[in-house]
């Protein structure tokens, strides 16, 4: 058995089925095509497998589709009146990630744990180191059920909005024609909070899906926008042969027709129509209340795209198409229950933690960015930094069992842990891992264990498993094991090589410029 970055794989088939021949080591492994598991779960009494579309059948190309988004968004600020200066600034994928608090009161985004606690806090493009911190929030912690203050950025379409939040704070801040205050800018008479931007961009966000702008930017370039992969109909073919199979999807039928035809149409392929992969196709669902008492269930007249009048109380009829409705529908349509369903999402509010908690479905959670996760893991300088990672947290606990260790030894071995920690976050992107902070797991990841039985980097991978498979729990990917512990007589030689490697920057210049770690103590706080 082996354990890296916080996986044990297991070279036992019982435990998982890796897609891919193996040595008998983790490191061997196609992780990125492997399903994690954290309730054990049996594909053979699964009856229906459910799915979303956006992000999840459909998956938008990252970073394009994105930077889509961002300047739809941009655009649509200037043209209410923001300053044109705007226009200026680009979408730098490296560095919004999901899961972040956006406070709308100061205007800081925060990446917080499962209590509320805060890692890291910026205000625009700065980290915020723990004095500044400080300032804000005393305790290192916000209430999150505040909802009216604190907004979670949860999905994949959030990382456009979360990147313009940062923006325009440090747009604002840097401007001298605006003074800046804790809670927003002045200018003259003009008062502008961060609650009133807040509102503004969640505005132009509704404005983007109310008029349909991006779907139509969307639509008239697939091929830059949308992947388009020949194993999704086979996926749905196999699964159909042994299950059920429905779609439900927020996205209205134009744009869910257009996107699926897409998606299934292969010149080699079979040419029968994409709704013939699916016993029931459901648009306009409004998740998450279409999880608790949803909306009126009506038909969709195919040919014209529009609703027929009145609701829609009979059997289930294949090919038909169906707007709004409720999972109770669903399952009384397809004659199942909760517990027999698999459903699969990538939106850990919308799709999961709701179909979880309301209705019993077994729950898929599809984590694209777990890519970047296990790259980051499978690279040798950082999986040299999770090593010492685990060292100084053994060692440390070490420590402060001895009474007879001198305070300078305890505050030299404190500061190169939060070095390590700092170093390791960056492999990541500008706001660290999605799953944590250190050792110290997100919000995202405490939800995605909680709520999500099984999850992977792409529906797909469901095809590396036969369809009796049994998921077997545990196979967490955010959990670091403990190694052996660190002798106390090369610690103060391995304090110095760590210290060795994060103050020197190569060429001079590391490219951080303020946020340098030469030059600034790590940005994430202790909690």
């Amino acid at each position: 058995m082996t354990t890296f970055g916080g996986i044990t794989c297991s070279c036992r088939s019982t435990d998982i089925a890796w897609p891919k021949q193996h040595s008998g080591c983790g490191f061997d492994c196609n992780l990125n095509a492997v399903v994690f598991v954290n309730r054990s779960l049996t594909l053979e009494n699964i009856k229906c497998y459910g799915f979303d579309m956006d992000y999840t059948l459909a998956v938008y190309k990252s970073p394009e589709y994105e930077s889509l988004g961002f300047e739809l968004l941009r655009d649509r600020l200037v043209s209410m009146g923001y300053p044109h200066e705007l226009l200026g600034y680009m979408y730098d994928p490296s560095f919004p990630t999901r899961g972040l608090v956006y406070d709308s009161t100061y205007g800081n985004l925060l990446k917080i744990d499962s209590n509320g606690n805060i890692l890291v806090c910026t205000h625009g493009f700065e980290y915020l180191r723990n004095g500044q911190v400080d300032e804000y929030y005393p305790n290192k912690f916000i209430q999150r059920d505040d909802t009216n203050r604190f907004y979670v950025l949860n999905t994949l379409f959030n990382l456009s909005e979360t990147y313009l939040y940062a923006c325009l704070v440090d747009f604002f801040t840097k401007s001298s024609r605006y003074k800046n205050c804790m809670k927003g800018f002045k200018h003259g008479d003009l008062f502008m909070s961060h609650r009133s931007m807040f509102q503004d961009v969640r505005d132009a966000m509704d404005y983007l899906h109310d008029t349909g702008t991006l779907k139509e930017r969307t639509l008239k370039n697939l091929d830059k926008y949308v992947i388009k992969d020949p194993r999704l109909p086979v996926l749905l073919s196999r699964i159909k042969e042994v299950a059920k199979v429905f779609l439900a999807t927020n996205s209205d039928f134009n744009y869910t027709e257009a996107i699926m035809k897409y998606l299934l149409d292969f010149p080699s392929g079979s040419k029968k129509p994409w709704r013939s992969y699916f016993d029931l196709v459901v648009v306009d669902t409004k998740k998450p209340l279409f999880f608790a008492g949803g909306t009126v269930l009506r038909q969709v007249d195919t040919d014209t795209g529009k609703l027929r009048i009145g609701t829609y109380t009979g059997d289930l009829q294949h090919g038909t198409v169906y707007s709004g409705g409720s999972s109770d529908i669903v399952c009384d349509l397809l004659d199942v229950r909760g517990k027999d369903i698999l459903y699969v999402g990538d939106h850990i509010f919308g799709d999961i933690l709701k179909s979880k908690k309301r209705q019993g479905w077994k729950t898929f959670l599809v984590v694209p960015e777990l890519v970047k996760e296990l790259q980051v893991w499978a690279d040798k300088a950082s999986e040299y930094m999770f090593e010492e990672l685990k060292h100084l947290d053994i060692f440390l606990a070490e420590l402060y069992q001895n009474s007879k260790v001198p305070e300078l030894l305890f505050s030299s071995s404190s500061c190169v842990f939060q070095m390590v920690t700092y170093g390791m976050d960056l492999c990541y992107g500008k706001m660290g891992s999605l799953l944590r902070c250190g050792s110290t797991k997100t919000l995202f990841a405490s939800q995605l264990l909680r709520y999500a039985d099984i999850y992977s980097t792409c529906c797909l991978n469901l095809l590396n498993y036969p369809f009796s498979y049994l998921f077997r729990a545990p196979l967490v990917l955010v959990n670091l094991s403990c190694l052996t512990t660190l002798e106390y007589n090369c610690f103060v030689s391995l304090i110095m090589n760590i210290i060795s490697i994060y103050y020197t920057c190569e060429d001079g210049d590391c490219g951080q410029e303020d946020n340098c770690a030469r030059n600034n103590p790590p940005t994430a706080t202790e909690t």
